[in-house]
């Protein structure tokens, strides 16, 4: 009986076979593994172009024009005062006119330029000066000018002798002795064809 039972073990086990491995069929021989492009994606791609070419679209049409970078001129009184006179209440558009400052002696053009901060005709009085030979110095905030020429020149600063406008206590044109002006302090951003603070 014992021996039945031997032979029939042995025979199941023949039955059965060997052992296989299920993960050896997940792929078919000689095929290689790719990736699956989501069509998902080429829509997201579509979409996201369609959106660009509309956005472009939509700034092309709104381009800002010439007329843009020219600010409306309208005046308005620093201080207003009530009266009836035949006075003008606006300046004459002459005061626009650079050639109109060349005129101007150095008392109206101090004025124009301590008086009308802010404004077209301040630059225009700043631009005159500097035709002039006279700088601006940024830390004392008035006008030098050469008395004569620096008894010392150096590439941070000039020293000597030189007029500067006090637009504080007197109103008028003074003298300074052994004067040191340091070009980190020269206003330079209205271009003239001069070096440092040397005449026009």
């Amino acid at each position: 009986q014992q021996q039945q039972q031997q032979q029939q073990a042995a025979s199941s086990t023949q039955m059965q076979g060997p052992s296989m491995n299920l993960a050896s069929f997940a792929q078919p021989m000689g095929v290689e593994e790719t990736d699956v492009e989501d069509p998902r994606d080429e829509r997201d791609d579509d979409h996201s172009e369609q959106l660009v070419k509309e956005l472009l679209g939509a700034s092309f049409q709104n381009l800002p024009q010439t007329h843009d970078s020219e600010r409306a001129k309208h005046y308005a009184p620093r201080n207003p005062y009530p009266f009836q006179t035949p006075y003008p209440t606006v300046p004459p558009p002459i005061f626009d006119n650079p050639n109109v400052f060349e005129k101007f002696d150095l008392d109206a053009l101090f004025f124009i330029f301590y008086y009308q901060q802010g404004t077209y005709q301040q630059y225009l009085a700043a631009r005159e000066l500097k035709k002039q030979s006279w700088r601006y110095h940024k830390k004392y905030l008035t006008w030098f000018q050469r008395h004569e020429e620096p008894k010392v020149t150096t590439d941070e600063y000039e020293q000597g002798t030189y007029v500067y406008f006090d637009y504080e206590t007197g109103w008028c044109q003074r003298i300074k002795t052994e004067f040191t002006f340091e070009y980190c302090f020269l206003e330079d951003e209205l271009m003239t064809p001069t070096s440092h603070i040397a005449a026009v």
